[in-house]
């Protein structure tokens, strides 16, 4: 039971959409509730903690990819795109203020 309750709190999408504080206190509340020593429950908060970073990182990642694919398809400039136009009207500017003068 013990370790069904564990794989199911550990995974990712799971940790992700909970907030750190709520994590750790399941982690607590399990480890108070299965009776684990006081290494056992540190040991297992630690898991927590990591698993949460790493099911946030990827969720993070992959919000990211999403909205860049969004955009993408919407066929909207990036940032890159209006440096380049920046850079390209400033030459400009340049060069007609050099024909100008």
């Amino acid at each position: 039971m013990f370790e069904y309750v564990k794989k199911s709190l550990l995974t990712g999408v799971g940790m992700a959409l909970r907030s750190k504080n709520e994590i750790r206190e399941l982690a607590e509340e399990l480890a108070k509730s299965t009776q684990m020593n006081q290494a056992e429950a540190r040991e297992f908060l630690d898991e927590c903690q990591q698993k949460y970073e790493e099911a946030r990182t990827k969720l993070d990642k992959r919000m990211e990819k999403t909205v860049e694919e969004v955009l993408r398809r919407l066929d909207l400039p990036t940032r890159s795109d209006i440096q380049a136009l920046n850079k390209r009207i400033d030459d400009l500017v340049k060069q007609i203020e050099k024909n100008v003068c």
